[in-house]
């Protein structure tokens, strides 16, 4: 009898195969924690309590879960000063970010916040250019130009022309606050992985993260009352959980493997399925005109980051 073959994969395409996993899943998991958000806030729930119960519950369940994980092969008593100062910094950044990114999506359209997350790129690239000098060439320039051009299809309304007005919608300062506050803890949750590991990572966004946001809550009391939670607040609750946390660690471990701002790029295509939910949740208008301006705007955002070095 022939022994059948056995296929070994080398450790790094074992590492690349799961690296493409992880983005794949980030692209799709992504627009649907949104959408969970928006159906929590749209039921009466509070923005800065679901941004703070997400990180709690995260906190009580899968920190735990990975500390211990963790401890035997690396305790926490070894990790260096670094981990804690980004922690510290990230946790403060992620939760002002996520507070803001929830009161986008309690406010605003999917098929419009999910295409102006490709600004992030042009904001990576600033703090290159000023962290790190790292100036871009005429790549980079053109992939900027990109996406603001790419911006008006997806702001611009019928019947109201896209100005410098379009920054009076509540929305799109929350989405852009959020933008720029997550594009710099994506800069910060690099370092505390590379300071550690994975693991730590997601304990650390959980952990220092859920601080922040319960402080931000009980600072900033909500201008209404939330409505009691029912049985399906907490299955979508539940959902909501479950793809942030399957998120946050597949972001991780994408940060681990390439570099954050060809990470930030790729993510971008997750716009594509952000203007086809909100066309088919909550009917909204124009998505021809969206997803042309969403993929331009992803060429653009894709165009800085692979072409637009020194």
């Amino acid at each position: 009898m022939i022994p059948s073959k056995i296929v070994i994969i080398e450790p790094i395409y074992l590492r690349m195969l799961l690296t493409v996993i992880a983005v794949l899943y980030r692209i799709v998991i992504n627009p649907l924690a949104n959408l969970f958000q928006k159906q929590l806030t749209g039921r009466g729930q509070s923005a800065l309590r679901v941004n703070a119960a997400t990180y709690l519950a995260l906190s009580v369940t899968l920190a735990p879960f990975l500390f211990f994980r963790q401890q035997s092969l690396y305790p926490y008593t070894q990790l260096p000063a670094a981990y804690w100062q980004n922690g510290m910094l990230g946790g403060l950044l992620g939760a002002l970010g996520n507070g803001f990114l929830v009161k986008a999506v309690e406010e605003g359209e999917l098929s419009v916040l999910g295409p102006i997350n490709g600004y992030k790129a042009i904001v990576g690239m600033l703090i290159g250019a000023v962290l790190l000098r790292e100036y871009p060439n005429l790549y980079g320039i053109l992939g900027v130009l990109l996406i603001i051009g790419g911006s008006y299809f997806v702001l611009d309304q019928p019947g109201e022309p896209m100005t410098w007005a379009v920054l009076n919608r509540p929305a799109i300062r929350y989405r852009l606050a959020a933008m720029v506050l997550t594009g710099v803890e994506a800069v910060v949750g690099k370092k505390m992985i590379e300071a550690s590991n994975v693991d730590y990572g997601v304990i650390g966004w959980c952990v220092f993260g859920g601080f922040f946001s319960l402080w931000l809550t009980l600072w900033r009391k909500p201008v209404k009352p939330s409505a009691a939670p029912g049985q399906k607040d907490w299955l979508i609750f539940l959902l909501l959980v479950l793809s942030i946390g399957g998120m946050q660690y597949a972001t991780s471990y994408v940060f681990k493997q390439m570099n954050v701002g060809y990470a930030l790029s790729f993510f971008q295509l997750s716009a594509i399925l952000s203007i086809f939910l909100g066309h088919a949740v909550y009917g909204e208008a124009a998505i021809r005109r969206k997803l042309l301006g969403a993929v331009i705007m992803i060429a653009g955002s894709v165009l800085i980051f692979l072409m637009g070095g020194k």
